[in-house]
């Protein structure tokens, strides 16, 4: 057993040392060099700075730098030291499984809300939107038996699908026709009317008669036209 702190100090006088050359070499701020050598080891953050420094400042004077570390070790750190990092691990385990469980109770959380949304909005479009819309009418004719006047607008699904709303009349405001999705297998609809104000969601999915003529609405985006016995317009 020896003086750790005297041991340093008595090194460093002989090398003609002072504090600001040792800081400046060993880059240990100088109130850290003179804990250790007056051994208030306190003052130093944590045990582990005390070793490093030791074992640094030792090796600049010129001494064997592990064994003041393993004085140090001797005298100033119990048995239950060295496992201290170890303990923090152990600590830090039940927290890392804390947390995860947290992460995944708000995932749950978040897919039931996700479900119970998909399912109020399926439920509001089979109500028809929440009854704000009228209810869908269906045309069943196409032609006139017997050659008679077809109806001014007809139109079947040659693919997918597509939302047609009509209105008799130039405008929205007129009375409704038509609303509803006419889909790839679907019977032609037929819809009767000396004027019509039409919403169509995906003309090219569809077949367009005016007036039993085939006319061509072009697009993939939605569309509204006026039709007329001669033909139809974009509004």
């Amino acid at each position: 057993m020896f003086e750790i702190g005297n041991s340093l100090r008595e090194a460093r006088l002989r090398r003609g040392v002072d504090f600001a050359q040792a800081e400046l070499t060993t880059k240990i701020r100088g109130k850290y060099l003179r804990a250790l050598e007056d051994e208030q080891f306190e003052v130093l953050p944590a045990q582990t700075y005390v070793r490093g420094f030791l074992r640094t400042y030792a090796e600049y004077l010129g001494l064997d730098g592990q064994l003041y570390v393993d004085e140090f070790n001797s005298r100033f750190v119990s048995g239950t030291d060295e496992h201290e990092p170890r303990t923090r691990r152990s600590a830090a385990r039940p927290q890392r499984r804390n947390r995860r469980l947290e992460t995944n109770v708000v995932l749950v959380a978040l897919a039931a809300i996700a479900v119970f949304t998909v399912v109020v909005v399926a439920a509001w479009q089979m109500s028809g939107g929440g009854g704000s819309s009228p209810p869908a009418k269906r045309a069943t004719t196409t032609t006139t038996a017997g050659g008679g006047v077809p109806p001014l607008l007809t139109v079947r699904a040659i693919r997918g699908s597509a939302h047609v709303t009509a209105h008799r009349g130039s405008n929205v405001t007129g009375n409704l026709a038509f609303d509803g999705t006419v889909s790839q297998g679907d019977p032609p609809v037929g819809i009767r009317g000396s004027r019509l104000w039409v919403y169509i969601s995906t003309p090219e999915n569809l077949r367009i008669l005016v007036r039993g003529r085939l006319v061509h609405v072009p697009g993939s985006q939605p569309r509204t036209i006026l039709v007329t016995a001669t033909g139809w317009r974009p509004l």
